[in-house]
């Protein structure tokens, strides 16, 4: 399902509405490597959805895993050997069984020897790479709109780019989702808890750029709901849980604040 610009407006709610409800139907297995502080945060994130997260890191047994799942997450906030290793296993596995895999290469603005493996990573076939302004930076020699844009067309991924608007960009299409709370950036592990949700929809649908965009505008309507109810970041962080749980097809289509 391919969408131009103007179409993606009306077209990023109704697949968020739809996939919303989908996760919770379908229970898509997500297999998650990624840093220790994320990993309690992210699995509650994914159940909370409807998903059956997984986030074992061992050589001998992840293999398995990534091929029972229906989508893989490589975060690389925890840069160990144990991680690396583990990486090239699971995106082998991912590639044997034909599942989708997203990168989200945390803090490759601060070594460049995770930058290095970053881009090594992105030519074996991710769908998506999900990162902030500084993230892209380090990777594409710029972090504007048209940087995202560029880097997407040359790379041949989907660029799901954080900030105060997230834009998801395939290097042709582009949309822009203004959903969200400024409590979402002080709560560790939100971000790698969003890349799994992307991992998440990719599992259930074939448009990169569509599941990339649900999946945001779906975190960010949870976030808001969730600041209702919130007294600052420690209830915000239980509070956004439960309202990615409750979360409707009515909500999502009525929040959703999305643009070319």
């Amino acid at each position: 399902m391919h969408h131009a610009g103007g179409d993606l407006i009306g077209a990023a709610p109704k697949a968020a509405a739809r996939l919303i409800e989908e996760l919770r139907a379908r229970g898509p297995r997500v297999h998650c490597i990624t840093n220790t502080v994320a990993q309690a945060y992210t699995a509650n994130m994914l159940l909370a959805a409807g998903c059956i997260p997984s986030m074992t890191l061992s050589a001998e047994e992840i293999g398995g895993f990534v091929g029972r799942a229906e989508a893989l997450l490589v975060n690389l906030g925890t840069f160990d050997a144990e991680r690396r290793e583990a990486s090239g296993i699971a995106i082998a596995a991912a590639h044997e069984h034909k599942r989708p895999w997203v990168l989200d290469p945390v803090f490759v603005d601060r070594s460049p020897a995770r930058a290095a493996f970053a881009r090594d990573l992105v030519k074996r076939g991710v769908r998506v790479v999900r990162l902030n302004q500084a993230e892209l930076a380090a990777l594409a020699h710029g972090a504007t709109r048209e940087d995202a844009i560029a880097y997407a067309r040359a790379t041949g991924v989907v660029v799901a780019l954080s900030g105060a608007a997230d834009l998801v960009t395939d290097g042709t299409r582009a949309i822009t989702i203004g959903n969200g709370h400024p409590l979402m950036a002080r709560v560790t592990a939100m971000g790698c808890a969003g890349s799994a949700l992307v991992a998440a929809c990719l599992a259930l649908e074939p448009d990169a750029l569509l599941a990339s965009a649900a999946a945001l505008i779906a975190l960010g309507v949870a976030g808001e709901i969730a600041v209702e109810k919130s007294a600052g970041p420690g209830s915000f962080a239980i509070a956004i849980i439960d309202a990615l749980a409750a979360l409707d097809a009515p909500a999502l289509l009525a929040r959703a604040k999305v643009s070319a």
